[in-house]
């Protein structure tokens, strides 16, 4: 019976669908930067002023979390455009699309850093009257706006690699680049070089461009013909043929 079927071979990937739950649960951009924002935040209390460290931070990570939320927007395209390409078995079609989604995704970013460079020091008083908290912000007006742009391409290239099947991967590249690159670059030169808030926001510019750096090398090399074929075979793995019906 195709139902008896379907029964079994569900117990027999049981480990492998439990595994995949928890690889796409870990490779969400949004968990992982809000994990990594709680942890920069909680660094940026031990400053020598923690009261203005902590306002300011969080003053430009609520900025870059408005922008972000917009390019979720873009790795929910390109996670579905892609993987529904490679499931047709078109896999012109969906280095097309990666072509597409990226460009307009960086061209947006484009603007918007450029915006946060000519405006960078007017921002903060959106938020706050503290001159002394503005003149911090306004200190990273700069790391921000490239922080804008690297954003633009991350969540794009994170999509794309997810589409194509490739969520162990990028729960791999993403927890080492945000946690082992990011977080120790950041403690370094905020405690030890005394950069302070710059220097917990520089690890994170470090952490951002590893990912990207990273990401970018996986796609480029992907070989999208042989992709298609491995999402054939899965296709296969699963489909079950009906008995014929008889009057």
């Amino acid at each position: 019976m195709p139902f008896r079927s379907l029964i079994m071979m569900s117990s027999t990937n049981i480990l492998r669908t439990l595994k995949l739950i928890v690889i796409l649960s870990g490779i969400t951009p949004s968990s992982l930067e809000l994990w990594y924002s709680a942890i920069l935040v909680l660094l940026a209390g031990y400053m020598t002023n923690a009261t203005v460290s902590i306002s300011a931070f969080s003053i430009c990570l609520n900025i870059v979390a408005w922008e972000f939320m917009m390019y979720l927007g873009f790795l929910g395209a390109a996670c579905v455009r892609v993987s529904n390409e490679i499931g047709k078995g078109n896999a012109k079609a969906a280095k097309f699309s990666i072509k597409v989604i990226l460009c307009t995704s960086i061209t947006i970013g484009v603007i918007f850093w450029a915006l946060f460079l000519a405006f960078g020091n007017k921002i903060s008083y959106w938020f706050t009257s503290d001159e002394e908290v503005a003149e911090a912000v306004s200190s990273l007006s700069t790391l921000l706006a490239f922080s804008v742009l690297l954003n633009s391409v991350q969540p794009v290239l994170t999509g794309v690699a997810v589409g194509a099947g490739l969520q162990g991967i990028v729960a791999i590249v993403n927890i080492c680049c945000y946690y082992v690159v990011g977080v120790p670059i950041g403690i370094l030169l905020a405690y030890v070089a005394d950069l302070e808030v710059q220097g917990l926001w520089i690890g994170l510019l470090c952490g951002e461009l590893m990912q990207t750096i990273v990401l970018f090398f996986i796609i480029w090399r992907t070989n999208w013909d042989n992709e298609v074929k491995k999402a054939s075979e899965r296709l296969n793995r699963w489909y079950l043929d009906l008995p014929e019906e008889t009057n």
